[in-house]
């Protein structure tokens, strides 16, 4: 939800690693806003399931990798 929260807003998230304890968030918000980035109309909860785990499978993935870190990271600025 973070994540895709940002993203909505159109904000940088080169920098932004995800907290577990920054969530202040609904449930009602949160379901909505993994329905709008999920792809499917009237997603089932398996097809919402599916998502968040292939995101979050991704964004681990992103947030592990040299290339999106502060190290290299400004050589390629939203990559």
């Amino acid at each position: 939800y973070q994540y895709l929260s940002r993203y909505k807003q159109k904000e940088n998230l080169d920098q932004f690693t995800f907290c577990p304890k920054k969530n202040k968030v609904t449930e009602r918000e949160c379901l909505a806003c993994l329905m709008e980035f999920c792809g499917r109309g009237d997603p089932s909860w398996t097809e919402l399931s599916n998502f968040t785990h292939f995101l979050n499978f991704q964004l681990r993935n992103c947030e592990k990798s040299v290339f999106c870190s502060s190290v290299v990271g400004w050589e390629f600025h939203g990559f």
